[in-house]
């Protein structure tokens, strides 16, 4: 997320602003297009409503060289030295796998199979290695083409009296099954991308929204705070709300107006 130094991008001749802009949107041309085999690895570029900054860089990525790779070309770019980077994210898609895993270890403990063996760690590891390669599009996403994005970090509490990691997995599995149905419901008006970062980021996990209707934000998020899974074990850090900006229409931004 970065802010945008209009003051200095205006004392620019118009020619010089045009080339840059120019020079900036087939860049990011060429990273919404991604890669046409295997994972997507897209970006795209959002502009950023209210005070918390001016624009949202999303990136897709199968590694993080290749996160890296794009963070350097965008900073050897003209247009760099007018962005000031305000805040980042960095996360892992990842899939809730609560009824798949123990659907796979009452399978092993039906074997006479005990946790901890060989046997055992290697039926985790095939159950899954085939459920993962069965949701292999939702592990490696494309960046949906909605026209708004919500975004923000959240935690599971682990405090003295109220623990998320603490809770049996029987639990969790349950209040996290009564959560899912909620998202399902929106499934057709919202999509979501689950990220997490515990060991990569300040909070645990990451949440992608997006719609072409702003407002359902709202309704979702507001319908989930009474939800166990949020109204007793989860925090939430702040929202950032966007609306996209495709590479076609990136130099109109730079004008100062939004197609």
């Amino acid at each position: 997320m970065f802010r945008f130094d209009w003051a200095a991008w205006k004392k620019l001749p118009a020619t010089e602003r045009a080339a840059l802009a120019s020079e900036f949107s087939e860049r990011l041309s060429c990273w919404e297009r991604g890669s046409s085999e295997g994972h997507p690895n897209q970006s795209a570029l959002f502009s950023q409503i209210g005070h918390k900054g001016d624009l949202t860089l999303i990136h897709f990525r199968d590694s993080l060289e290749e996160l890296n790779r794009v963070e350097l070309e965008l900073a050897q770019s003209g247009i760099y030295p007018y962005l000031q980077l305000v805040n980042s994210y960095l996360s892992v898609v990842e899939l809730g796998l609560y009824e798949s895993s123990e659907k796979i270890y009452t399978q092993l403990s039906e074997k006479g199979l005990e946790p901890g063996t060989a046997e055992w760690n290697a039926g985790i590891t095939e159950g899954t290695a085939r459920t993962a390669a069965s949701l292999a599009s939702r592990l490696f996403p494309s960046i949906p083409p909605a026209k708004y994005l919500c975004f923000y970090p959240m935690d599971r509490k682990r405090g003295e009296t109220v623990n998320w990691y603490a809770e049996p997995m029987a639990d969790r599995r349950a209040m996290m099954h009564e959560h899912g149905l909620i998202g399902r419901r929106y499934a057709d008006s919202v999509r979501q991308i689950i990220t997490g970062s515990i060991g990569l980021d300040d909070w645990e996990w990451g949440v992608d929204l997006f719609a072409d209707d702003p407002v359902v934000f709202k309704k979702l998020i507001y319908e989930m705070r009474f939800d166990k899974v949020s109204a007793v074990y989860a925090s939430f850090g702040q929202f950032f709300l966007s609306v996209r900006v495709p590479a076609a229409n990136a130099a109109q931004w730079f004008d100062g107006t939004l197609a």
